[in-house]
């Protein structure tokens, strides 16, 4: 399943829900951004930063197979509920789908533990 080696076949499932995370985080910042309540989004804008962020060293750290992995998954799964909380007090159709896409992404980084 990796790209060019199966070293981290392990961390497949994980990287991908990271990486799906990722840019879901970064195209419903782009989003809230443009909403006419944007001023009442900072903490959610906020969170999705940090959670596209967090997302992004998960999966290169599963990438390169790295011994603190788990440990940044953890927080990675950390991070990804705080975000998902936060979105989910919008009820627009972005920040719905964003919220849904980190809860996932924080099962999967709960099972690297």
């Amino acid at each position: 399943m990796g790209i060019i080696t199966n070293i981290t076949d392990k961390y497949q499932k994980c990287i991908d829900a990271c990486t799906t995370c990722a840019q879901a985080c970064e195209e419903c910042f782009m989003l809230c951004l443009n909403e006419p309540d944007v001023e009442a989004r900072k903490m959610c804008i906020a969170g999705l930063v940090e959670c596209a962020s967090i997302c992004k060293l998960a999966s290169c750290s599963m990438s390169t197979d790295s011994k603190h992995a788990k440990q940044i998954c953890n927080l990675c799964a950390t991070i990804c509920e705080a975000c998902a909380k936060e979105c989910g007090m919008f009820k627009d159709d972005h920040c719905t789908k964003c919220s849904d896409i980190c809860r996932t992404c924080a099962t999967e980084c709960k099972s690297m533990s």
